[in-house]
């Protein structure tokens, strides 16, 4: 059979930061975590962690000792869950370079943020932060994939990650995001401004990772994509599957049944090659090519993800509508039903908006701080890009890469208060998880983390503009993560349009708002963002939080749906034992 077959895993953990400790910007931050004890069960070993973001990395290990033994796999591991990886359990680091190096390891954007929604400046910095983590396992090759978080993509932002790159690249996406003009164009090698593109099967992704199909049953489904036309005339073609890396642990029988999916496939005569791989022989020659093949340009829908909320799709594709609370197609607010209870997406518009300005405000901030120290704007923005060796060196450190101050300070004149600037500007990059928004209610500990480092990149701003008319630029900011209740009527929110009509109203609003935990009556951004104000403002500054109450400025939050399956020690809500 001239069938190939392609799986890609996604490799991504936000963390579990409750709070960002002190420093002065020459080291990698150092943080406080969530205890919130978790166990997941893996073919019946239990994976102990002291928060979910631990218990997950343990269980790398297994996931490592299964894929070892496959092929025609890719993978993208998030760069600061590859740090993390690194920190808390070095032999499964190990074990997943061993896997990157063995596979087509696929560079993804740090810190997982939703890319079309950040500034050019963001993607252009975080492109090149891309590419210069994966260098260890990239440099010699041709043909690179790439993981956009999410798979949102616009052409402008695929431009952006072109241009920070010498490689053929292969965006890895949805089939639902595909805008194909005739049928043959499926599953052959198509071409997507200077790059190529690939959407994955989602019914057979969708089967395996949510457990809806049994393993004759995903056998069956993959063969069913076989292509008598090209089969006929020779020509290899591609199926395509991709799944979070995480769903190999929704069950303890998952490993088992991947690898028994891929035998069965084996068994059927189809071959395993990555999406990189076919491209690759494709433009060799090696495969046989349709006329034309590799030259098709085929459109992508603008905004479009791979894990939409697909019923409110109005065309068949996806959008971002997920992470923004409303319908892009018609600008309509919608709720979600989360345990018996519908929950107005509302806040995802406030959060979205709220943190678009505060990127804003800190990116000003730096790029103003380092213009009064001389640093002009492309040596800001390669100062900022070098910056990366250091939040993460311990992982460069691992490759023998440059790490010393001296050449992350290069661009900035060697100031070395430059690096409170770089520091500050990371933090930022840092509170854009794409998480708390995927999710359907706010309280989560996804949303918490978020909030408490945004909170601690404001206030150390503060700081650095101590006694310059600019402080007040950021005392606002944070003002504005305190008051996130009132962004309601700040912003008119109510006058949106809604599918059902009560989504935009205020009582929608405030049952979005509402805690969910025992010990405090403040929203989780209030919450987050006291938290952090109660351990740093001093002097005047303290009085931002003197209307408040403290003893409500906990860092305890609701429980994400998709986590209820771990064995959590407090079933109620997400704790942290401090």
């Amino acid at each position: 059979m001239l069938m190939k077959y392609a799986h890609h895993f996604h490799a991504y953990q936000p963390g579990d930061i409750v709070y960002v400790l002190d420093g002065d910007g020459s080291r990698p931050i150092e943080y406080e975590e969530r205890k919130s004890p978790v166990a997941v069960k893996i073919r019946g070993e239990e994976v102990k962690g002291e928060n979910w973001t631990q218990a997950m990395l343990y269980s790398y290990e297994h996931i490592a000792d299964t894929l070892s033994r496959m092929k025609g796999i890719s993978i993208d591991i998030e760069p600061f869950t590859f740090l993390m990886l690194l920190r808390y359990h070095k032999s499964a680091f190990e074990d997943a370079v061993g896997l990157l190096q063995r596979f087509d390891a696929v560079p993804t954007t740090p810190f997982h943020p939703i890319v079309p929604h950040l500034d050019e400046f963001e993607q252009r910095v975080l492109a090149r932060v891309s590419f210069d983590f994966y260098r260890p396992f990239i440099g010699k090759k041709s043909v690179v994939g790439y993981w956009f978080p999410e798979a949102v993509i616009t052409r402008s932002s695929a431009s952006r990650v072109e241009s920070s790159t010498d490689k053929k690249l292969v965006f890895l996406l949805d089939e639902r995001q595909l805008l194909y003009d005739f049928p043959q164009a499926k599953h052959s090698c198509n071409r997507y401004g200077k790059s190529f593109v690939f959407g994955r099967e989602w019914h057979i992704s969708d089967a395996f990772a949510f457990n809806t199909l049994d393993v004759p049953g995903l056998v069956s489904a993959t063969l069913s994509y076989r292509d008598d036309y090209k089969e006929n005339l020779g020509v290899p073609y591609l199926v395509f599957t991709a799944s979070d890396l995480e769903s190999l642990l929704g069950n303890p029988e998952q490993l088992d049944r991947f690898t028994a999916w891929m035998d069965g496939l084996e068994a059927n005569g189809v071959k395993r090659v990555s999406a990189m791989e076919f491209v690759a022989r494709k433009l060799s020659g090696e495969f046989k090519r349709l006329d034309g093949e590799c030259s098709f340009e085929i459109g992508v829908k603008d905004y479009s993800a791979w894990s939409d909320y697909f019923d409110l799709s109005t065309d068949g594709k996806t959008s971002d509508s997920r992470w923004l609370g409303y319908r892009r197609a018609d600008g309509k607010v919608f709720a979600r039903e989360v345990n018996g209870r519908k929950i107005s997406q509302l806040w995802k518009v406030a959060f979205t908006r709220l943190f678009e300005e505060l990127n804003r405000t800190v990116r000003f901030g730096v790029l103003r701080g380092l213009e009064d120290l001389g640093v002009g704007p492309s040596n800001a923005e390669e100062f900022l890009v070098r910056y990366a060796r250091l939040f993460f060196r311990d992982y460069y450190d691992y490759f023998d890469m440059e790490t010393s101050l001296d050449y992350v300070l290069e661009p900035a004149n060697g100031d070395r208060e430059a690096l409170k600037l770089g520091r500050a500007y990371y933090l930022m990059l840092l509170s854009n998880h794409s998480c708390p928004r995927f999710w359907e209610n706010l309280d989560t500990r996804v949303a918490f983390g978020n909030v408490s480092v945004m909170s601690k990149a404001l206030i150390e701003l503060m700081e650095y503009f101590d006694g310059n008319e600019l402080q007040g630029l950021f005392t606002e900011a944070y003002l504005r993560l305190l008051n996130f209740d009132k962004l309601y009527c700040l912003w008119n929110l109510g006058v949106m349009p809604s599918i059902e009509g009560w989504e935009a109203s205020e009582k929608a609003w405030k049952d979005a708002l509402s805690p969910e935990v025992p010990n405090s009556a403040y929203n989780v951004v209030t919450r987050a963002a006291l938290y952090v104000g109660k351990r740093d403002l001093k002097g005047e500054l303290r009085s931002l939080i003197e209307p408040y109450n403290l003893d409500w400025a906990v860092a305890d939050t609701g429980h994400i749906p998709g986590e209820v399956h771990g064995h959590w020690e407090n079933r109620e809500w997400c704790e942290h034992r401090g």
